[in-house]
């Protein structure tokens, strides 16, 4: 039987293992600007944009004191947060740069611009926004042709001028 998942399905919350909370709340918390909506002692905390339920749920339930995985080992490539707007995107740049944060890359996929980093447990993260779907790249027989071309930070900025 084949079954396409229905189009308005959307990706609720990403639940990652941490090794230590606080720093993954200096992270997630104090530098992209997420709200705690519940915390469960010292083990688990839930966090949101705009007061949803939670977008970002973090623990250390079997992770306290954890290493990284290797990035040849399998599991979570990047979780992507997506911000409504260019301008926004640049504000969270901007605010990352001037933090001193390290970003590990910065692409335009055709269909969107993207800011990568890592957060203190090495989980890759994706900041980005989508351009409108008339401007996406489609190739002549109607399909899409995402890229990865870099981004140019500076001009991504310019948009708080």
């Amino acid at each position: 039987m084949n079954y396409t998942v229905p189009p308005n399905t959307k990706i609720g919350h990403v639940h990652l293992k941490v090794s230590d909370i606080g720093k993954a709340l200096t992270f997630y918390k104090d530098l992209l600007g997420f709200t705690i909506t519940q915390s469960y002692g010292t083990s688990a905390v839930f966090l949101s944009a705009g007061g949803y339920h939670h977008h970002i749920a973090l623990n250390t339930w079997y992770s306290q004191n954890g290493k990284p995985s290797p990035a040849s080992s399998v599991g979570l490539f990047h979780a992507a947060i997506v911000y409504s707007t260019r301008k926004e995107l640049a504000m969270i740049t901007r605010r990352i740069l001037e933090s001193n944060y390290p970003i590990t890359g910065a692409a335009d996929h055709g269909v969107s611009e993207a800011i990568y980093l890592n957060d203190p447990d090495g989980n890759g993260i994706e900041l980005y926004w989508d351009k409108p779907h008339d401007k996406w790249p489609i190739d002549a027989e109607g399909n899409l042709q995402m890229i990865s071309d870099p981004l140019n930070i500076n001009l991504l900025l310019e948009e708080l001028s």
